[in-house]
């Protein structure tokens, strides 16, 4: 059943069968400890009064005349025993007995409800009994109990007193005396039996309503548990249909779900910056590129229009080449981007100087810097590296190109490489016009062009921004800091070999 599958429904029942076992045995444990009380204190009140019958019957009772001096229990005088006289110990003359005034007390009523006796001789005939004996014990001989081969074999004994049974709606005791003589005791439990009944009532009643009130904060506690699972369900829905602005609330950050709902967030939102920058990435890139091929269309459709002379062929190819070739750089810098995001861009990890590298790539960018009138200063402290020497030399050459191209005349560029808390620093600061304040932030920024003063119309504003995923590929990281008009410094640290 699709109940049994939600997860809401699965934990309200889970709690209600706990609720109701534990309110189930609370219950049955109150009722058999009220049921323990009173049936304790009747079968209290039973020995008690037992105890008092034996005793009187043990006793001689008390003088009822001058004239009167007759057995215990009145026997008849001895002629009046059968044959075999007082010696045949199997055969009891009948008597007469009378309970004491203040003992009569605890039997002498006719409430069917309170404690009734019935003393009865060796052959089954009554001794005496109570007023308010219940009619099913009237004629003791016709009673279950007396019938030949039905009656307890059960003798008085010190060491084993009678115990109170159930006989339907009364509690008794039951027990032959050694002289012979038999005393059942009992007491009609009908009222606690239905004290007992209403309890049981009660305790269910109370039971219900507990268990109503606690399946009813359950499903309250369940709903508000469940309920970031709802918000998170709810915007992945709207993400998954285009809206990635959607966001989870976060009413309890900090529970596991709440602080789940934060880790989600931050998911999203980087998603979210992700499809940004793809967006605007694919927009950048097509108007890069859009610009190579209008050039070499117009310059094309110029020369085909009409006849023209070598030399206007030869200036319209060239500046094909060199569209053709802006084109092949952007090409090239978006398939390195891609690769590195995609993971797929292998880098070499052989060990190698580094301070070699940076003095050839220093090399490499003299021309530039002669023409410009820029003087490179060197500090470099001899270290190896380990990982790929060609992607790194391209980090460093860009960066010096940048430092000499948009330095001022005859300004400088400090190249300085040193060893810090086990990682290499490298250093690049030159005294050029320096970064806007506003730009800072954004230069590693894929297509981000600033000032145009500064980066000029062909750049398309991708090699920072190769340089930041070619350090971090090897395990490092790039920062600039920079004032106008007074130079920029970028700094590069790298794990040591």
């Amino acid at each position: 059943m699709r109940i049994f599958k939600s997860i809401k429904w699965r934990l309200q029942l889970w709690y209600g069968l706990i609720l109701v076992a534990v309110l189930a045995g609370f219950g049955f444990t109150a009722y058999q400890l009220e049921r323990g009380r009173q049936m304790g204190r009747i079968d209290d009140e039973l020995q008690r009064r037992y105890g008092i019958l034996v005793n009187a019957l043990r006793r001689p009772p008390p003088p009822r005349g001058p004239d009167e001096n007759r057995q215990p229990f009145d026997r008849p005088p001895p002629d009046q025993f059968p044959e075999g006289g007082p010696q045949d110990q199997n055969v009891r003359p009948p008597f007469e007995f009378r309970l004491p005034p203040q003992i009569a007390g605890l039997f002498d009523t006719n409430n069917p409800n309170d404690f009734y006796f019935v003393i009865s001789s060796r052959d089954g005939e009554d001794i005496a009994r109570s007023a308010n004996v219940p009619q099913v014990l009237t004629n003791l001989a016709a009673s279950p109990l007396v019938e030949m081969g039905s009656m307890p074999e059960t003798r008085a004994s010190p060491d084993r007193p009678p115990r109170p049974r159930a006989m339907g709606d009364a509690e008794e005791i039951y027990q032959q005396l050694q002289s012979g003589e038999t005393i059942r005791v009992g007491c009609s439990i009908a009222p606690e039996l239905k004290e007992l009944h209403r309890t049981a009532l009660k305790l269910t009643g109370i039971g219900g309503v507990i268990l109503l009130f606690g399946l009813a904060g359950g499903w309250w506690l369940v709903s508000r548990a469940l309920c970031p699972i709802e918000n998170i369900s709810s915007a992945a829905v709207k993400i998954s249909a285009g809206d990635l602005t959607q966001r989870i609330n976060l009413a309890e950050a900090e529970s596991e779900l709440g602080q789940l709902a934060t880790v989600l967030n931050s998911t999203f939102a980087r998603l979210e910056s992700a499809f940004a920058q793809q967006k605007q990435f694919a927009s950048d890139a097509a108007h890069e590129l859009r610009t190579p091929v209008s050039v070499i269309l117009t310059q094309t459709q110029t020369a085909l229009n009409r006849e023209r002379d070598a030399e206007s062929y030869k200036q319209t190819v060239e500046a094909c080449q060199r569209a053709a070739q802006r084109m092949r750089r952007l090409i090239e810098s978006l398939l390195a981007l891609a690769r590195f995001d995609a993971g797929q861009e292998v880098l070499k990890r052989q060990h190698f100087d580094f301070t070699s590298t940076i003095a050839d790539c220093i090399e490499l960018v003299k021309p530039l810097a002669a023409e410009r009138g820029v003087k490179i200063l060197i500090e470099l402290e001899p270290m190896e590296f380990t990982g790929d020497s060609e992607r790194l030399a391209q980090v460093v050459t860009n960066l010096l190109t940048n430092a000499v191209q948009y330095n001022q005349p005859n300004g400088d560029v400090r190249v300085k490489l040193e060893s810090s808390g086990g990682l290499a620093v490298l250093t690049m600061a030159d005294t050029g016009q320096g970064i806007a304040a506003a730009d800072l932030p954004r230069v590693f920024e894929r297509f981000y062009r600033g000032d145009q003063s500064r980066t000029g119309a062909g750049n398309a504003g991708l090699g920072l921004a190769i340089c930041k995923v070619i350090v971090e590929a090897h395990g490092g990281m790039i920062e600039v800091s920079s004032r106008e008009n007074a130079g920029t410094i970028f700094t590069i640290r790298l794990p040591a070999a």
